[in-house]
């Protein structure tokens, strides 16, 4: 896969080194955003659940991706679940965007695609929100085990969805 860091050293050989040209330096320094991300994308991919998938779109540009999770249990088994993940460029220090493409009746997800996982909150009273020592792959084993071991009927997002799931256990959960 063609990342932001062997891009960057494919540019350097075709452009000679930055010493050359000064004036280069400032339209070519790399943020510490895109620094991050090809640590962590590295990381995400040889630590990626077995029930999902990345897609990034563009490989030069690693702040967007497409995340698929298929859970293999549970409610949600057999489903295919696409999410929208979006890095800003103040990253680490404030969580990516996130929002779910498939429409799903899910107490933690709305029929819109907002999510309710608290790794995402930038501010979290309970401490578990997002802080900079957290990283792309907490935030997608986060959003698989929204379909798993974190589906929380208690603290809904979803009021309608959680209260469904207590009217009538069995029911079909997709839209």
């Amino acid at each position: 896969m063609l990342t932001l860091a062997s891009k960057l050293k494919r540019d350097d050989g075709v452009r000679g080194p930055r010493a050359s040209n000064p004036a280069s330096d400032s339209t070519r320094r790399v943020s510490v955003r895109d620094k991050l991300l090809v640590k962590e994308v590295a990381e995400l991919e040889a630590n990626l659940p077995c029930t999902c998938k990345v897609n990034f779109p563009d490989p030069n540009k690693l702040h967007y991706f497409q995340l698929t999770v298929i859970p293999d249990e549970g409610y949600y088994q057999g489903g295919k679940f696409q999410f929208e993940i979006e890095v800003p460029d103040a990253y680490n220090m404030v969580p990516p965007k996130v929002k779910c493409l498939t429409r799903i009746w899910h107490p933690n997800i709305t029929e819109m695609g907002e999510i309710c996982l608290s790794l995402l909150r930038e501010h979290s009273i309970d401490g578990t929100g997002w802080a900079p020592t957290r990283t792309l792959k907490d935030v997608v084993w986060g959003l698989n085990s929204l379909f798993t071991d974190l589906l929380n009927f208690d603290d809904p997002l979803n009021i309608e969805a959680a209260e469904h799931h207590l009217r009538d256990k069995v029911s079909q959960w997709f839209i």
